[in-house]
């Protein structure tokens, strides 16, 4: 097999492989449909945007958390803000997060929004390294004179796979 051959096979399990493990949902096939030739890095660019956001909010969670009195109605409006967002990139971990973050901050529970919050930091972390991963792979394979697989291969995979469930 040669190089790139070898690249886009590393590519495809490791894009499954975030699948798999709940990294990444459809939504992410749905984002990589949005990238093409007139714009071959729109992907980087709007998960780059995505991180350097979600640091932000995590921050401005953390802060309202230390106050004496929490306003919890704030720390909701940016855990709707960090779903959002990493619901509309396909970061499945960090959207189910704050859908248990929403919870506690519902019930007042500061304990567990400080559990959900130390969760939701450390799933954007792991996320980042991991589409690094992935983009440090789709530049090598550009490197070697080959294409990223295109949005049709990615969702074509993804769906015959059975959707983000895996078929379940």
């Amino acid at each position: 097999m040669d190089t790139v051959a070898q690249l886009r096979s590393q590519w495809f399990d490791y894009t499954h492989y975030l699948r798999r493990e709940r990294f990444l949902d459809d939504q992410f096939a749905q984002l990589k449909k949005l990238q093409d030739a007139s714009s071959p890095d729109f992907v980087f660019e709007v998960v780059s945007l995505f991180f350097q956001n979600s640091e932000k909010v995590i921050n401005i969670m953390a802060e309202a958390l230390e106050q004496n009195v929490v306003d919890f109605n704030q720390v909701i409006t940016y855990v709707h803000r960090l779903k959002g967002s990493s619901a509309w990139i396909g970061a499945m971990r960090i959207k189910n997060a704050c859908i248990d973050f929403r919870n506690y901050c519902e019930a007042k529970d500061i304990e567990g929004c400080l559990g959900c919050l130390q969760q939701a930091r450390q799933e954007c972390l792991e996320l980042k390294n991991k589409l690094e991963n992935l983009f440090r792979l789709e530049r090598q394979i550009v490197a070697a004179g080959g294409l990223v697989p295109t949005k049709g291969e990615l969702s074509l995979v993804w769906i015959v796979e059975g959707g983000v469930d895996g078929g379940k």
